[in-house]
């Protein structure tokens, strides 16, 4: 059983993934575990989603509105 279990995680880890990428969530992760790196004070949650918001709005790429 330990073994249906192991695989059953590991779908549901490779799953949460990529979900988490194909919503954009990962990418606050990304920018702190860069900010770490860099030795820099990342900016609040809020004000990156902002800035993110800011970015497509501002430098709209291939999307249909």
């Amino acid at each position: 059983m330990s073994v249906l279990a192991d695989r059953l995680s590991d779908r549901f880890s490779g799953a949460w993934r990529l979900l988490r990428q194909a919503t954009g969530e990962a990418k606050w992760d990304e920018y702190v575990a860069r900010c770490e790196r860099d030795g820099v004070e990342p900016m609040s949650r809020r004000a990156f989603e902002r800035h993110r918001a800011d970015e497509k709005e501002h430098n709209p790429q291939a999307r249909c509105c």
